[in-house]
């Protein structure tokens, strides 16, 4: 995949991705990282991740909270919040008409 295209498209849904995940359950960056990758999106790197956690939390979309880990440094959880529930589902939506759109579209090209 072109990599710079992959940037691209990373920027427009990772906050989604990111609030997706923690409305699953709450969980720290390195985690959310790895669910990321699983999920196919790819790898995600500490320089794009924690900015992104850094400015839903600001925005009130996420809560965050530093735990003592048992083995290891502490760890600093993330929560969706009230508010990041509520933006998810509307951005949802949206998304979903969205990337339903460019669905169809592509799939006309492929048909071809």
């Amino acid at each position: 995949m072109d990599q710079e295209r992959r940037g691209q498209w990373l920027r427009g849904v990772l906050d989604l991705c990111v609030l997706a995940l923690l409305h699953r359950r709450e969980s720290y960056g390195y985690e959310l990282a790895q669910s990321l990758d699983a999920a196919g999106i790819g790898p995600i790197q500490g320089g794009t991740l924690y900015p992104v956690l850094l400015r839903l939390q600001r925005t009130g979309l996420v809560s965050a909270e530093w735990r003592e880990g048992a083995a290891g440094p502490a760890r600093k959880y993330y929560r969706i919040t009230p508010v990041g529930v509520e933006t998810l589902r509307r951005t949802a939506v949206d998304w979903d008409a969205f990337s339903g759109g460019v669905g169809m579209v592509l799939r006309e090209v492929q048909k071809r």
